[in-house]
């Protein structure tokens, strides 16, 4: 397991989010320009870096970007606790991204969280539980992330779509306070943007036996670090903050990309926040 940004990717984001120069920015970590380039770019440099000096020159905790550079990962999950919850990993082009396919244990209900590059993976998970597709929920609208959307909706015409996404029909945009039932559990969400103007993260809660909460993050969050600002660096951290990070402490975190995390310990780990 690895994190999707290494601490020289979260460098560069944060130099991107602080608008610091590459200048500025290695005299603070006491390196050359020429090795910064090296850690921004492979995660690794020749000299040890003053990291916590860098992190305040780029408006990151120093303690916790250092941790991420001396190998911190989030504790491994067992998604035994969450029976009907999958993680589904394509790759193209050297790039891997994360969808999910819910489920009721009873009702064989389930509901997709975007579809990544293939659907084949999908269609065999759905097929080899004998499940009913109903609903399918978009994190965003970034290719990676909707991919094989044409696929899946020609296998299933009937799906409804859920999405943030301007210029899509009414009956396909999320409202304030929807909740979908799916079986005995409840989907609701938050609006996530800057990653992504239509940015949304889906809670879904009321698993069996208790089991905490599980939120669908896309790009909004990433274990250790969070998604490029295209839209908004500060919107970006300002809705993790508001509407990721106060979740319960338990609370499942699965990004579009990288491995899953909890938000207790995005908080103590997170060097964004």
């Amino acid at each position: 397991m690895s994190l999707e940004d290494h601490v020289g990717d979260i460098i560069r984001k944060a130099r991107a989010m602080s608008e610091t120069s590459v200048i500025v920015a290695a005299r603070a970590a006491g390196v050359s320009e020429v090795e910064l380039d090296e850690l921004e770019e492979s995660g690794q440099c020749e000299s040890r870096p003053d990291f916590r000096k860098l992190a305040e020159a780029v408006g990151l905790d120093g303690a916790k970007l250092e941790a991420i550079a001396g190998g911190w990962l989030p504790a491994e999950k067992d998604l035994s606790r969450w029976r009907e919850l999958r993680c589904i990993t394509t790759t193209e082009g050297g790039m891997a991204v994360n969808c999910y396919l819910v489920w009721d244990e009873v009702s064989l209900e389930a509901a997709l969280f975007d579809t990544g590059w293939s659907a084949n993976p999908i269609f065999d998970l759905i097929s080899g539980n004998g499940l009913q597709i109903k609903h399918l929920f978009i994190t965003h609208g970034h290719h990676d992330h909707i991919a094989a959307l044409d696929a899946v909706r020609a296998k299933f015409p009937k799906l409804k779509l859920h999405t943030n996404a301007s210029g899509t029909p009414v009956d396909q945009r999320n409202r304030p306070n929807d909740f979908i039932h799916l079986g005995s559990l409840r989907i609701t969400h938050r609006d996530t943007p800057g990653h992504a103007e239509d940015g949304v993260t889906y809670i879904i809660g009321t698993w069996p036996e208790d089991a905490p909460h599980v939120a669908v993050v896309g790009d909004a969050l990433f274990a250790g670090s969070i998604g490029r600002g295209m839209q908004s660096w500060d919107l970006a951290r300002e809705k993790v903050r508001e509407q990721i990070l106060t979740l319960p402490n338990e609370t499942l975190l699965c990004p579009g990309h990288g491995p899953l995390t909890t938000v207790k310990e995005e908080k103590a780990h997170n060097p964004f926040f």
